[in-house]
């Protein structure tokens, strides 16, 4: 509109925003660096709605999680991967890529899964599932594969691990979709553990772990002091 950045008000912001729409960038930080030297007035850019689009609802997470907990009938491969994308938000990308060495039984029977520098211990009946298709691995490889492969979930490619597109494939056939599926995960961890063990824990960015707990409305302090609490009433 011509105006001149020292003379432009709330009111040109906001129509500016109004006409542009969706496709308006972000100049929160540049207004913001031109207020502190005196090239513009103090000015409100509202920030950007999030557009990460819908998330399984709680009770299907819990009803998939079931599923292939407890049916044999399913794939292990299927049942492995689905639990590790429902319980611990674990891209598809990632979870093809785990390598057998990523995964360790301990003598106490404990096992645990290395997804970053530290370590997960998985659960029953998942711990099983997952020594089984550690033992066992899938039920068919492509022509030419390696008898002993280094990936817990092997492709059809020689060396190669399953793709995330195919592994989609497969859980889409049993009701799992991967981003609904992980959003879903991620909003009920980030209601309980605050962003740093998050991002610890599950290998992802601590701005995205931020952003997940304060979505969902967690925060350090709510979980120092159930903390707290539960070990006053420890035993």
């Amino acid at each position: 509109r011509n105006i001149a950045l020292a003379e432009a008000g709330q009111a040109d912001i906001d129509l500016w925003l109004t006409t542009a729409g969706p496709s308006a960038p972000d100049v929160r930080d540049f207004l913001t660096w031109a207020a502190d030297r005196h090239h513009a007035h103090q000015l409100t850019v509202p920030g950007q709605g999030r557009r990460d689009g819908p998330a399984t609802t709680p009770e299907q997470r819990w009803a998939l999680l079931a599923r292939l907990l407890h049916d044999d009938t399913l794939e292990l491969t299927d049942r492995v991967a689905g639990a590790l994308l429902l319980c611990y938000g674990q891209q598809l990308s990632r979870i093809t890529t785990i390598t057998r060495d990523q995964i360790t039984h301990r003598d106490d029977g404990i096992v645990q899964l290395r997804l970053g520098h530290g370590e997960i211990t998985i659960p029953e009946p998942l711990a099983g599932l997952l020594l089984q298709l550690l033992a066992n691995g899938r039920r068919y490889v492509g022509v030419g594969s390696p008898t002993d492969s280094p990936w817990l979930f092997p492709g059809l490619m020689p060396g190669r691990p399953l793709t995330a597109s195919r592994l989609g494939e497969r859980l889409r056939l049993l009701g799992i979709y991967a981003q609904a599926g992980r959003r879903a995960t991620l909003t009920q961890l980030a209601t309980t553990l605050p962003a740093a063990v998050i991002a610890d824990l599950l290998q992802i960015a601590p701005t995205t772990a931020v952003r997940w707990v304060h979505q969902a409305g967690g925060d350090w302090t709510r979980y120092a002091a159930e903390l707290a609490r539960d070990r006053i009433h420890q035993p």
